[in-house]
């Protein structure tokens, strides 16, 4: 028998997460964002993430596959559709494409059914289905 306590995810306090933050091991995601990934590799199947985006940070025009559901956290961020500060629930379906940027940093809760396929090319010159 397995304890499922090792197995479930528990963060405290999360829309205080702007004071302990540096405390998850956030890596590298797009230009100015950084991800502290939950669950799911953004590769294939349901992913859910945090991404913290710096001032000036942005995710690169893309197209959602599946149902993504964002919820900010703390700060704002906009995209060509609207503006969403702390506590505004997004819901973007299948066949919806935009690339998000936040002017003075953000934190949001994402959660995705399937995989975005980016449509912008990074700095590097590549194109990547992932998040």
């Amino acid at each position: 028998m397995t304890n499922d306590a090792d197995r479930v995810v528990k963060l405290n306090d999360l829309f205080q997460i702007s004071g302990w933050q540096q405390k998850l091991p956030w890596k590298p995601f797009q230009p100015g964002v950084d991800i502290y990934r939950l669950y799911g590799d953004g590769q294939k199947g349901p992913t859910a993430a945090l991404l913290r985006f710096q001032p000036g940070g942005r995710v690169l025009f893309h197209e959602h596959t599946g149902y993504e559901h964002i919820f900010v956290l703390s700060g704002s961020q906009l995209d060509e559709n609207s503006r969403a500060e702390t506590g505004s629930l997004i819901i973007n379906p299948p066949g919806t494409s935009h690339s998000v940027m936040s002017e003075n940093g953000c934190i949001v809760l994402a959660i995705y059914e399937k995989p975005v396929t980016f449509l912008e090319e990074s700095s590097s010159g590549s194109q990547s289905k992932a998040q």
